[in-house]
């Protein structure tokens, strides 16, 4: 039989395209192809070619977009706003691009979603675009709180260094566990990092765009167990329930409700994917009061229960 040839894989970049983005993934690839030769021919690809400034100020030298196929295509994100025409560029590349997979670091699902591809899936992209991207964006399944995700053939997944998690886990899906282990030792990280974004995001603990209710949301994390209805949010915040319901919302884009929810769920979550501790006693201790309640709160926002989100991050 004649030798496999190496799977191709083009790291698309654009003006203003943060650095680790390519970086990170890249040196994975390179890191893995040591421990496996012939297992992969990296490209870095950019409208035009030539030197592509990063938002850092750093170039990297790129290749033209090209036609032909791919096994693997992984587009950066970075400043998107920076260079209209190049976006515009990529957009209309991928769309016609022959690739194996197709996969986004950052917000360059934001890319993908423009071209199309992650309309009807589950994607992930950096924790403090989630409003925007599921504005913009209504008909993709958007899970913010995951470092990467895989739906069939397009991978996405979360903010800047979340690239190597991806770039490990394309790896562990072309050469397996062993190689994407050595690779991970190799660069000294988590081959499956634990938790999800939210034990990085600002999520509702910055208490909003001024920083208004960062005492009461530390406070709500320290009383997740306890009964936390809007009049006694407000009571602690020393305002109308009408008034603090307005002025919450308006300060960190979601209501009382939803973010006493997002708390308990991000509490939960961790708990379930970093211990062995009972679901009952998580379910007891975030506030949800019975595993049943947690459960249904686990598939409306992960799309999975606790059991296998614990499954997963333990294999």
């Amino acid at each position: 039989m004649p030798p496999k040839l190496p799977r191709s894989i083009a790291v698309v970049i654009f003006p203003g395209f943060q650095l680790l983005d390519a970086a990170g993934p890249s040196t994975a690839f390179e890191i893995a192809e040591r421990f496996h030769p012939g297992s992969y021919d990296l490209a870095l690809l950019a409208p035009g070619g030539g030197q592509v400034e990063s938002s850092a100020g750093l170039t990297l030298s790129a290749r033209p977009l090209r036609k032909g196929s791919f096994d693997t295509v992984i587009v950066s994100g970075g400043e998107v706003a920076r260079s209209m025409k190049a976006l515009k560029q990529i957009v209309a590349w991928l769309r016609r691009a022959k690739a194996r997979r197709i996969a986004s670091v950052c917000s360059g699902a934001y890319l993908l979603a423009e071209a199309g591809l992650l309309d009807g899936r589950r994607a992930t992209t950096h924790w403090a675009s989630t409003d925007d991207f599921t504005r913009r964006y209504p008909k993709i399944k958007l899970d913010a709180e995951r470092i990467f995700i895989r739906d069939g053939d397009v991978w996405t997944s979360a903010g800047i260094s979340a690239g190597i998690d991806l770039a490990l886990a394309l790896i562990e899906d072309d050469l397996g566990p062993e190689i994407a282990r050595r690779t991970a030792q190799q660069l000294v990280v988590h081959q499956r990092r634990p938790g999800g974004q939210s034990q990085f995001s600002a999520l509702v603990e910055i208490g909003g765009h001024t920083g208004r209710f960062v005492e009461l949301v530390e406070w709500m994390r320290g009383h997740l167990a306890e009964r936390l209805t809007v009049e006694r949010l407000a009571d602690r915040a020393a305002m109308s329930p009408r008034n603090f319901a307005r002025a919450f919302t308006a300060e960190t884009g979601t209501t009382p409700a939803k973010a006493v929810e997002r708390l308990r769920l991000e509490t939960a979550r961790k708990a379930v994917e970093t211990s062995y501790a009972p679901l009952e006693q998580i379910a007891e201790a975030s506030g949800f009061g019975d595993p049943g309640r947690m459960r249904r709160a686990f598939i409306r926002s992960f799309g999975q229960p606790p059991q296998s989100l614990r499954r997963a991050a333990w294999a």
